[in-house]
């Protein structure tokens, strides 16, 4: 009989070289580095190129890879127009998986897994995702489409598209380490349902569009969004105590709060949380990490939990002025960096995903004719 584990809970199911989430020590690995190595110390562009090639680039090819994300953020023309088809009040997260699926559908090497192509596609995702998220907000908005500047680095054109105005550096170096932080996380779920399926030998688009699907839920990416909306709902910092004590009692969900796999501090906190106290003063508006703080407080105390990268980065966004619903966009942008290295390692030394499974149903029944049952 096989082994059962209720959500492969425990299960190595492959080998990986892109990173490690080391739960019992809160500890989070990029090819090697720690998290507290890299953040402050690279950009988003210096981690994409470990990720993918294994190491972090030179001065010479980290020009090369800027350059090559900038040329391609240009998003085809079909694409454009679907991001104008689409209603205005649909969920961000629900048009930028379709508009991935549609670039797939032109792209006359779509199909073709060499890894020449392979890498092509994931440059062209890294750059154009951002720019679809952007592009939506803007329509939906009622504003003019602001086109990607030639200038700035991935996190600053992010802000300078959805704005449509340069961020000052606070601003861009905020989300540039927000990107740092969110780019790999190991067999994740969302990560996983990538690999599954690229495993199939699908397609790089088929992949993404079911990586994004998968980090929709609340119980991945869309947690971030919950955490706001509970603040929100919880609207003022006296209410924090009756608020958690009672969602404790009626065993409701504090979002942001716990880890399937930390089971001590998730190690991008810390630094959310410094973004977040630096923010907080500047745009006037503490009472929101104050609130987060004491109810981070409440559920170490009352369950042993911890505070996860959502819980900050939901205080981060919202006090850049983000969109709650962009939240997760915003959290896929910077996963695509890891969804599309895992894609490229998985073809390297591919073999089909294909789990047991143990059956619990009924055995050695008959066919009744129809007229008798």
């Amino acid at each position: 009989m096989p082994v059962v584990s209720k959500g492969l809970e425990g299960i190595a199911v492959a080998q990986t070289r892109i990173g490690d989430v080391r739960g019992d020590i809160g500890q989070l690995i990029y090819y090697g580095y720690d998290i507290n190595e890299l953040a402050g110390k690279v950009c988003f562009e210096e981690v994409i190129h470990l990720l993918w090639e294994g190491r972090l680039p030179n001065r010479k090819e980290l020009e090369q890879l800027e350059s090559e994300l900038i040329a391609a953020r240009p998003l085809p023309k079909a694409v454009v127009d679907l991001l104008h088809l689409v209603p205005k009040t649909a969920a961000p997260m629900h048009v930028l998986r379709t508009a991935v699926s549609m670039l797939g559908t032109l792209d006359p090497e779509a199909d073709l897994n060499t890894p020449q192509a392979n890498r092509r596609k994931a440059v062209q995702l890294v750059a154009q995702v951002p720019v679809i998220i952007a592009k939506f907000h803007r329509i939906r908005s009622g504003k003019e489409t602001v086109p990607p500047s030639p200038k700035l680095n991935s996190a600053a054109n992010f802000l300078y598209m959805l704005n449509g105005e340069a961020p000052n550096d606070e601003a861009a170096e905020t989300m540039d380490m927000a990107f740092v932080l969110h780019a790999e996380h190991a067999f994740n779920a969302s990560t996983f349902s990538a690999r599954v399926t690229i495993a199939t030998l699908s397609d790089m688009y088929s992949a993404i569009t079911a990586a994004i699907g998968t980090l929709k839920g609340p119980l991945h990416g869309g947690a971030n969004e919950g955490v706001i909306h509970m603040l929100q709902e919880i609207g003022d910092e006296s209410r924090v105590d009756d608020y958690v004590r009672s969602a404790l009692a009626n065993k409701k969900r504090i979002m942001g709060i716990g880890h399937r796999v930390y089971k001590t501090l998730d190690p991008r906190a810390p630094h959310l949380k410094r973004l977040a106290e630096k923010l907080s003063a500047k745009v006037g508006e503490p009472k929101w990490l104050r609130m987060s703080e004491r109810i981070a407080e409440i559920m170490k105390q009352e369950k042993n939990l911890n505070a996860n990268v959502d819980f900050y980065s939901a205080t981060v966004y919202y006090s850049l002025g983000i969109p709650t619903d962009l939240f997760t966009p915003i959290f896929a942008i910077a996963r695509m960096a890891g969804w599309t290295a895992h894609v490229l390692e998985q073809l390297a030394d591919n073999r089909l995903i294909r789990p047991l499974s143990e059956y619990t149903g009924p055995e050695g029944l008959k066919v009744v004719p129809i007229d008798q049952r």
